[in-house]
């Protein structure tokens, strides 16, 4: 009787594992939430780019390093949504306004989240709470499909239900949609709820929740050009005026977009066919 007993107590130990300890936060500037078992695993150098290399999103770029100047010395912030086209940086944006803050010597850490781990966030934000340091926490590529609940989880990020968010904590989010939701989504909620307004209300309403919405639009061709020629000089790639922007001309145009990912990629290859490494 004892064995069984034993084995039934072990059963319950791993189904309902005790709370894990807060980790090293010391150990490094950011982390990556994990699940099953929840962890945070410690980044040692995290993959960024250089501020004053993210050209034609000079507006977006000095609300959120401001906003997350205020939330590193302790003062409010809001949370923000950075929406808008693809490739233009969002993501890139929020790594290098954290690396910014550090470089001034304002304590933060940034906790990545990914978009299916949100139902574990109010485990989470229990763990981030207890401690002293200030987290930005970061969701890139944040969307909802038309089945899809985890945007309930979202809300104890935004709100903090009864709790409340926790004030070392701020969320920045990434989407290519201002709604986080697709518009075929929102017209199919308006046609079929029993109370269209409030069906579609529930769901749009979750981007009001940040008070920061930041907009990135398709870049001009000058823009273009000049993330590429702020790349070079960055990285001390030679190259003649005239023969690089014919090049970068036609790379843009074989995929069919301006972007500073298009940017980036093109100066990738021009960097592998003048033997200049990118570091």
């Amino acid at each position: 009787m004892s064995d069984e007993l034993a084995r039934i107590a072990s059963a319950l130990e791993r189904m309902s594992p005790p709370p894990l300890p807060a980790p090293d936060f010391a150990a490094a500037d950011a982390f990556v939430w994990h699940v099953e078992p929840d962890r945070l695993s410690p980044v040692k150098k995290v993959s960024k780019v250089d501020l004053s290399l993210l050209i034609g999103v000079e507006r977006s770029r000095d609300t959120l390093l401001e906003n997350t100047r205020q939330f590193a010395r302790g003062l409010p912030a809001n949370n923000a949504l950075l929406w808008g086209a693809r490739g233009m940086g969002k993501s890139s944006l929020v790594k290098a306004v954290h690396a910014q803050v550090l470089s001034e010597k304002l304590p933060l850490k940034v906790v990545e989240l990914q978009r299916e781990d949100l139902p574990s966030v109010t485990r989470l934000l229990s763990l981030l709470r207890s401690t002293r340091d200030r987290f930005v926490l970061f969701c890139d590529d944040l969307s909802f499909s038309h089945d899809d609940q985890h945007y309930k989880s979202l809300k104890a990020v935004l709100d903090g239900g009864i709790e409340g968010r926790p004030e070392n904590v701020v969320f920045y989010a990434t989407s290519n949609r201002r709604h986080l939701m697709p518009r075929d989504m929102i017209e199919n909620e308006r046609s079929s709820a029993i109370n269209p307004s409030e069906a579609v209300e529930e769901k749009v309403s979750l981007s009001d929740r940040f008070g920061l919405w930041l907009g990135f639009h398709p870049c001009s061709q000058d823009e273009y050009l000049a993330m590429i020629h702020g790349y070079c000089a960055h990285f001390g790639i030679e190259y003649e005026p005239e023969s690089l922007r014919a090049e970068a001309i036609e790379w843009q145009a074989t995929r069919g977009a301006r972007s500073g990912r298009v940017a980036w990629q093109y100066v990738t290859d021009l960097a592998g066919r003048k033997g200049v490494a990118l570091s």
